[in-house]
């Protein structure tokens, strides 16, 4: 059966801070918006235990804060379709055309806020043990680890504030770094060198996940020394950074090496009329209020679009 067409002003593809900021904004401007998300809404910042660092929380857990602009998203008038999985786009000065599971959408301008998704561990055996002894959300399969001993890869806040939920569970934890120095704000290293449960080892890296059916012990290699050493451990909770989701768009948006989407200050990219918001975009910092901002700003530059056609 032939899809549905349906025309609009504007799409924004993802549901996390960045989108559900430009959805608040434009549909107060009284644009016609719809927010397409594959997943589940708020994307990484669902994810989040807990939140210290954006204005006016002293302390919120991501879902929380998900729920919150979610609520605020709707009751402004904005459209939030969820799990309709995008098929196909083409993204043009002229045109504008997205392909869903279920219609075919053609609107006058696109917001990509499509974020970004954990790099995997790399080790061999990522596959065998993925769900089964490494992990990468806390809040999801922290609670499976009562008792155990737990390793914690990475050195930034994802990594050292997942601490904080883990020790919840676990016994003791160890976290493993690549650098000789943690890259985390400074709170969040002091609370985590602090606990008696935390153990640190710097300049390292896990080269081999071991085990029969479940996750057994690790493999340690020392990047400075070389020295290979071996771990016991009950599951692996790895945060080594993000690969952005522009996959579906590399024919159309520019991209850097990274595969983040080049768009400046302003959002706008490449081709007329599609603007990119958040940690998917070009810059320096990735942070919640830096994407939240994005949004803003990638709504007021469609707006003018839109109104200048």
């Amino acid at each position: 059966m032939q899809k549905m067409e349906k025309r609009l002003d504007l799409i924004i593809i993802g549901a996390g801070m960045a989108g559900l900021t430009a959805a608040i904004y434009a549909s107060r401007a009284k644009i016609s918006t719809l927010v397409l998300e594959d997943e589940l809404i708020g994307g990484q910042v669902r994810e989040a235990y807990s939140i210290e660092n954006y204005p006016g929380f002293i302390n919120i857990s991501g879902e929380e804060l998900t729920e919150r602009l979610q609520k605020q998203a709707r009751e402004t008038g904005a459209e939030i379709d969820e799990f309709d999985k995008i098929k196909t786009v083409i993204l043009t000065d002229k045109e504008k055309i997205i392909e869903t599971d279920s219609f075919i959408y053609k609107p006058s301008a696109v917001i990509l806020a499509t974020g970004s998704r954990r790099i995997k561990l790399p080790v061999p055996e990522e596959r065998k043990f993925h769900g089964r002894g490494i992990h990468y959300c806390e809040t999801c399969d922290g609670s499976l680890y009562l008792g155990k001993h737990l390793v914690v890869i990475g050195g930034g806040n994802s990594a050292v504030g997942s601490i904080k939920f883990l020790s919840k569970y676990a016994e003791k934890i160890t976290l493993i770094h690549k650098g000789d120095k943690l890259k985390a704000d400074k709170k969040n290293q002091d609370e985590v060198l602090k606990n008696p449960k935390v153990t640190v080892i710097l300049n390292s890296v896990v080269i081999h996940a071991n085990g029969d059916s479940k996750l057994e012990f690790l493999t340690i290699e020392n990047i400075m020394t070389k020295e290979i050493t071996e771990l016991k451990a009950d599951g692996v909770f790895s945060y080594i950074g993000f690969a952005p989701r522009t996959e579906l768009y590399r024919d159309y948006i520019k991209l850097n090496g990274n595969g983040n989407i080049e768009a400046g200050e302003n959002c706008e990219t490449n081709i007329k009329g599609v603007f990119a918001a958040g940690d998917v975009r070009t810059k320096r910092y990735h942070q919640l209020t830096t994407a939240s901002s994005d949004g803003t700003v990638a709504a007021l530059m469609a707006e003018e679009y839109i109104l200048s056609k």
